[in-house]
């Protein structure tokens, strides 16, 4: 029987998702100060919080449109990350939203407070911004981060 995973603190994975803010946007990349996706942030935050990531990112289409029949992204955070419905989630949760109806979940923010979330924005970088209901009602998926 495998034993359940122990949550990382909210309120360190929340500090350390905030050190990325300013750094630019670069797609594919994952480097605080110098470039990173949306992915590439939440990857980062991993690195700081859990330790090295456990395999290999493949590369990924920028096409938040995408439809399919397989949730690439929440299917990688499962093996690795502890589920929870979107509804009852808090700060420090990683969420992935469906920027289109029928598309698959393609885009990865951390919340950082009951109204807010931290995410990599084209042309924008890591930014924190109001969690509105328009990106409220995106959220297809939420996971917490294991403690180290």
């Amino acid at each position: 029987m495998t034993q359940p995973l122990a949550l990382a603190d909210p309120a360190r994975v929340i500090a350390i998702a905030r050190s990325w803010l300013g750094t630019p946007y670069h797609d594919q990349a994952s480097l605080k100060g110098v470039g990173c996706d949306c992915l590439g942030l939440a990857r980062g935050v991993w690195r700081e919080v859990v330790g090295p990531e456990p395999f290999r990112i493949p590369p990924y289409s920028r096409d938040w449109g995408e439809t399919g029949p397989r949730e690439v992204l929440a299917e990688g955070a499962r093996r690795m990350m502890i589920e929870v419905a979107p509804a009852v989630t808090g700060p420090g949760a990683l969420v992935l939203f469906r920027m289109k109806p029928r598309a698959i979940a393609k885009h990865v923010g951390i919340l950082t407070g009951a109204g807010s979330f931290l995410h990599a924005y084209e042309r924008l970088g890591v930014i924190e911004e109001p969690l509105t209901p328009s990106w409220r009602r995106r959220i297809a998926f939420a996971f917490l981060f294991p403690q180290r």
